[in-house]
């Protein structure tokens, strides 16, 4: 049984819907309709009755349902412990504006702890929860806010400003900095419609009003097509180390007023059981990039800005 389908069958039992479980999972409607369908012919029952309103358990399907959470914590338990077992720790992060010291942190670690292995796993953007969704890593650094946040235990590290990433023949391109409503009629590259606050967050939603929606003039989950997107004539809300981490001759990056900053917090699961080692690799991340957020605080510490 690949265990993907029970937290897949999970999320559609508890969301109550295709469409917010995918949302939740980070994977289109048809691959998860097709996942639950394949759930289904490996058991041979039906377990749930597709309706307009939604997909309901069916008398199969509820009980499956009483017994997948224990099944589940049981497994990515048991994945942790042999984890533990074979020493290694796996952070999961999806660019390198927000990992910021962390190799830093991890080569310092491993010199001080050299019989456990350390993996720095990258993610792309149609995954913001950086493989914690999927059970894929121990913990993660994230951008926020990512789908799903709550279920885990997030710390928030530091801010940094957004800015706007332009074709380089753009008249904005002159400029300085940018007011934010300047930028409101413009085609804007975005992530997948799957990663709902991720992608609003990205479009500037927030910030704009009734009568400007946003323009989607491309979609990306990788930093080569966004770029290319740009340089196509579409323009992107980015942080401000995009500027060094990522730069073609024909995109600029523009300082944009009128935008809240991006911040960056390190998640990792709610439920943990004898996670000293990794509890100590964590606490070093937090002091390296939060400056001092002590362990245990979750989503609250004041953020840093460049200036601050």
């Amino acid at each position: 049984m690949d265990t993907r389908l029970l937290r897949y069958f999970a999320a559609v039992a508890e969301e109550g819907s295709l469409t917010g479980a995918a949302r939740r999972l980070f994977v289109s409607q048809p691959a998860l309709t097709k996942q639950i369908r394949r759930l289904e012919d490996d058991l041979g029952v039906r377990l749930f009755a597709r309706s307009r309103s939604g997909m309901a358990l069916t008398e199969a399907g509820c009980e499956l349902a009483s017994r997948v959470p224990a099944l589940l914590d049981g497994w990515d338990e048991a994945v942790r412990a042999t984890g533990r077992a074979a020493r290694v720790l796996r952070l999961g992060f999806l660019d390198a504006g927000a990992l910021g010291a962390v190799p830093e942190v991890v080569a310092e670690f491993r010199r001080a702890r050299p019989e456990w292995r350390v993996e720095l796993r990258q993610f792309d953007w149609s995954d913001p929860s950086a493989g914690l969704a999927r059970g894929e890593v121990d913990a993660a650094v994230v951008r926020l806010p990512f789908p799903g946040q709550e279920s885990f235990a997030v710390r928030e590290l530091f801010a940094e400003e957004r800015g706007v990433l332009l074709p380089a023949r753009h008249p904005l391109a002159i400029r300085e900095t940018v007011d934010f409503r300047e930028l409101w009629d413009e085609p804007f590259v975005a992530a997948g419609a799957g990663t709902g606050t991720w992608r609003d967050h990205w479009l500037g939603a927030e910030e704009r009003d009734d009568k400007h929606p946003v323009r989607v003039g491309a979609v990306t989950s990788r930093p080569d097509e966004w770029l290319g997107a740009v340089a196509g004539g579409c323009v992107a809300l980015a942080p401000a180390s995009a500027a060094r981490f990522h730069s073609r001759p024909d995109v600029v990056f523009r300082p944009v007023h009128g935008l809240s900053p991006s911040r960056v917090g390190l998640a990792r699961p709610r439920r943990r059981r004898d996670e000293a080692v990794l509890d100590e690799l964590l606490r070093a991340v937090s002091r390296r990039l939060g400056g001092g957020a002590s362990e245990g605080s979750d989503v609250g510490v004041r953020p840093r800005t460049g200036g601050e």
